[in-house]
């Protein structure tokens, strides 16, 4: 098993997605729900009022006999749905806040999760911007250790196509996550979790009374949303628990950021901001970084020591085994 399985998959739900999209005329993402749904029930192919067409069918049947779920790990049937998603990104034109993380950003937080957290076996996750799943997926793959119990996790998000995508992708892959479609920002139905991870899109959230309900809301005019979802999230991950939030690098440049740290400050430990390896973005103003915040609470203490930087090039090897000797060392003497 390895790249030519995920290819081999990639190239079967692309070939049938593209035939759905054409002879049902509907985008690339709701095509690629549909395909997933079929290859879900047996590949049996779902018949609406005549459509697809029989020879379309045919096509469609003879490329769901040669898909083996069985014989490709989690991960690989992850990355292949990421391909395809990708396909779609370009496809339909996705703006860029509904872009999905790209795997070298979700192997980073997942790294950092697993070496900074403690989590117990039966952890649960949140991702309150879960979007089509990857980044969630990505960590849960990670941490999800063979013969134990399945960790659960729970997603939020505010867009149908994007959670129907989440939700076909965690059933393809078998894994143990709730989806709810709902505004992140609402009260949420989900219960105290472990931890949670997100990756903020950026902008202004419109419903002021809602975020009036928030520290982090602004003085005047709307407030951040990414703001008040780092907020919201560190207030459904239990006391001591960890934040991973993929952030603007600048995020404390801003006008609202005083706002941001006075809360910081008084419900959370700051334990870390690291910017992202340069090379992922176009420009320095582009340039994202992973923040990390711990719940207070009795095991918990603020670093001595924030935790800043940036982390190497992910083509360094020899560098980012030195960065995981750094890390490792900073832990045994700041967390407690």
């Amino acid at each position: 098993m390895g790249q030519a399985d995920v290819g081999e998959l990639y190239k079967h739900l692309d070939t049938t997605t593209a035939l759905l999209k054409e002879d049902l005329d509907v985008s690339y993402m709701d095509a690629l729900i549909e395909t997933s749904e079929n290859i879900l029930d047996g590949g049996r192919v779902k018949v609406e009022d005549g459509l697809p067409h029989q020879q379309v069918r045919d096509q469609l049947s003879e490329q769901y006999n040669q898909i083996k779920l069985a014989q490709l790990t989690t991960d690989e049937i992850r990355q292949a749905m990421q391909l395809a998603i990708l396909r779609g990104e370009r496809t339909d034109l996705i703006q860029a806040n509904h872009q999905m993380t790209p795997d070298s950003i979700g192997f980073l937080v997942a790294y950092l999760l697993e070496a900074l957290a403690d989590l117990p076996s039966d952890a649960t996750l949140l991702d309150p911007t879960v979007g089509t799943g990857n980044l969630l997926y990505t960590v849960l793959n990670r941490l999800q250790v063979a013969d134990e119990p399945a960790l659960t996790a729970y997603g939020v998000d505010n867009d149908d196509t994007m959670l129907a995508l989440a939700g076909v992708s965690a059933r393809l892959q078998q894994l143990n996550v709730e989806l709810y479609h709902q505004d992140a920002i609402s009260d949420l139905v989900v219960p105290q979790v472990s931890a949670s991870v997100a990756d903020l899109p950026i902008g202004y959230y419109p419903v002021d009374e809602r975020a009036a309900t928030f520290a982090t809301h602004a003085a005047t005019g709307h407030s951040y949303a990414h703001h008040l979802l780092i907020e919201q999230s560190m207030r459904y991950t239990v006391a001591g628990g960890f934040g991973f939030f993929v952030v603007p690098s600048m995020i404390f440049k801003s006008e609202e950021a005083k706002g941001l740290t006075k809360w910081m400050t008084s419900a959370t430990y700051m334990q870390g901001l690291l910017n992202l390896p340069r090379e992922l973005f176009s420009s320095e103003a582009a340039q994202k970084a992973i923040l990390i915040l711990q719940n207070k609470g009795e095991q918990a203490e603020q670093a001595k020591r924030i935790l800043l930087g940036e982390f190497p090039s992910l083509k360094n090897q020899a560098g980012f085994r030195r960065f995981t000797a750094e890390l490792a060392q900073w832990k045994q003497q700041n967390l407690a």
